[in-house]
């Protein structure tokens, strides 16, 4: 009887601590879903979310800003980013479109204005009766006349900076940006302020860019290109000077993680070794030998 009882306790307790075992598993379960944090990179931006309308406007857009966590789960992703100048969006319209024979089609510089969500300038420019934005080049200035056409000819276009022609329409050591990665697809290559391609040579019916990256792209001969450097060309030699003005460009200060004198890796604070006694000992000379013939 007593075995029978041991037996039986033995069983209802193994039995409850399986049941809170389960009961535990399922509300951490349910309490913690299984959600996959994004990581950062593949040209997702977690900085802000530009809201776009359907139809293209030179109107200043609305922005989002994530402070670095990813819109749908709300978790953390990039870490530094938060705070800053809330800025307006101009959306820029990558498309040059101009005429496919005869003269190209001519367009005025209205304004060059900075851009607090990129860092190039930008530039406001009316084609007959619209307005539009694009990527300002370094000497662009208000009046300006700049000059778009899809036409091939024969012989290379000497062409003025801020037009816009197709790769095998220029001449060899052109300076481009905004290169089109198809034709029709819009500019999509060299957007950074002060940057510019190089035109090397001609293959076939390809052109050989050199990146600013130095490295060699191979482009379709009828892949649109503006001509010249882009705008703000000190933005990479500028210190950003203050704390503060790192705030106002969206940095969120890390102090604490690291720090210079006792973090991990630093340079630690330790008491001075002790007083090293130089002396020179008296080392005995050794005794002579004396070499002989005999055995």
């Amino acid at each position: 009887m007593a075995l029978n009882k041991l037996f039986t306790g033995l069983t209802l307790t193994s039995t409850s601590i399986a049941r809170r075992t389960i009961q535990t598993s399922c509300y951490n379960f349910a309490s913690k879903p299984n959600i996959e944090k994004p990581k950062p990179g593949f040209g997702k931006s977690y900085r802000r979310i530009v809201h776009f309308p359907e139809e293209y406007t030179v109107k200043p857009l609305n922005v989002t800003n994530l402070a670095g966590r990813d819109p749908v789960t709300g978790r953390l992703v990039a870490k530094g980013i938060g705070g800053g100048i809330k800025h307006k969006y101009h959306w820029i319209d990558w498309y040059r479109k101009g005429p496919t024979e005869g003269p190209p089609q001519e367009e005025k510089v209205i304004q060059i204005m900075e851009d607090g969500c990129r860092t190039s300038h930008i530039a406001l420019v009316a084609v007959g009766d619209k307005l539009k934005y694009i990527l300002a080049t370094e000497n662009m200035k208000a009046g300006d006349i700049i000059k778009t056409s899809c036409h091939l000819p024969r012989i290379p276009v000497k062409a003025n900076e801020g037009d816009a022609y197709p790769l095998g329409a220029l001449t060899t050591g052109t300076m481009v940006h905004c290169i089109e990665k198809e034709p029709g697809m819009g500019g999509l290559y060299i957007h950074a302020a002060g940057t510019f391609g190089t035109i090397l040579r001609k293959q076939d019916d390809r052109i050989i860019v050199q990146m600013p990256s130095k490295r060699l792209f191979s482009f379709d001969q009828h892949c649109m290109a503006v001509v010249g450097r882009l705008s703000n060309v000190d933005h990479g030699n500028t210190p950003i000077g203050s704390p503060q003005r790192n705030r106002w460009l969206g940095n969120r200060p890390r102090s604490g993680l690291w720090k210079r004198k006792d973090g991990r890796h630093g340079r630690k604070i330790k008491p001075p070794k002790p007083i090293k006694e130089i002396s020179f000992s008296n080392k005995k000379q050794l005794p002579a030998i004396s070499l002989s013939m005999c055995p």
